[in-house]
């Protein structure tokens, strides 16, 4: 029988980025003491027109592309756009990893857009570790 409050694909966190303008990292989610988590994908909503610059990676603190390598938001073109981000696979299955307790995963707006706020809405398992 599936067990499913543990095995689903569930949100995990949503964070507010408070100017998309910004080059830096946000922290999305830290993994529960006692926990693992697998990312499954992240979905970014905007409040305005990105242009065509926006590029950003998630990943864990100091592998800030293990997840979702270089992704260009040049296709959020008014407010309330919203882009799906997650590893892309090919003829070989994209690798995932495995968090364990305490890593923190985060945004790393690596191009700037347009100013103004994000959301990230942050989806994954959570399992015992």
């Amino acid at each position: 029988m599936p067990k499913g409050k543990e095995k689903t694909i569930a949100l995990l966190s949503i964070t507010t980025i408070a100017d998309m303008n910004a080059v830096t990292a946000t922290t999305l989610y830290t993994v529960p003491i006692g926990k693992t988590c697998v990312l499954s994908h992240a979905m970014l909503r905007v409040s305005a027109d990105q242009g065509a610059s926006l590029a950003f990676t998630i990943g864990q603190v100091g592998a800030l592309t293990d997840f979702v390598g270089t992704t260009n938001g040049d296709n959020l073109d008014v407010a309330g756009d919203v882009i799906r981000a997650a590893p892309v696979p090919g003829a070989t299955p994209a690798t995932e990893k495995e968090y364990t307790a305490a890593k923190i995963i985060q945004i790393n707006v690596a191009v700037g857009g347009t100013a103004g706020v994000g959301t990230l809405y942050l989806f994954g398992t959570e399992d015992d570790a």
